[in-house]
């Protein structure tokens, strides 16, 4: 469980162009990736979002079998983090959000990601 000072997130990312790193567990030489423009992303997860705002799709689900981050393997669970362990606009949106809401699109240097505070 999360401590006082730490949160606890899941989350979809989707891999882009600008991204950072341009590979992952779904796309090991990173060739979807490299020609998935950011906007792209942000209109795939924009849907996503929608679908799971809607009652259309589950979280944990869609995070297995569309998100380039290898938590996807754990419904996109993150687990407890404090401040400063990551990227800062992904810190800032999570510990932003109440536990149970899911976040707008959210841009890092590792993608584009939709977040939803669990604890």
């Amino acid at each position: 469980m999360a401590s006082r000072d730490q949160v606890k997130a899941s989350h979809i990312l989707i891999k882009h162009q600008g991204s950072r790193r341009k590979a992952s567990w779904k796309d090991p030489e990173g060739k979807v990736i490299m020609t998935t423009t950011r906007e792209a992303a942000v209109e795939q997860l924009k849907s996503i979002r929608e679908d799971i705002l809607s009652g259309k799709a589950n979280f944990e689900d869609v995070a297995t079998r569309v998100s380039d981050c290898s938590s996807a393997k754990r419904g996109g669970d993150l687990g407890p983090f404090g401040r400063g362990q990551m990227q800062k606009p992904f810190e800032e949106a999570t510990y932003a959000l109440k536990v149970g809401d899911i976040s707008e699109i959210v841009d890092t240097d590792s993608g584009v990601h939709i977040i939803k505070r669990t604890a």
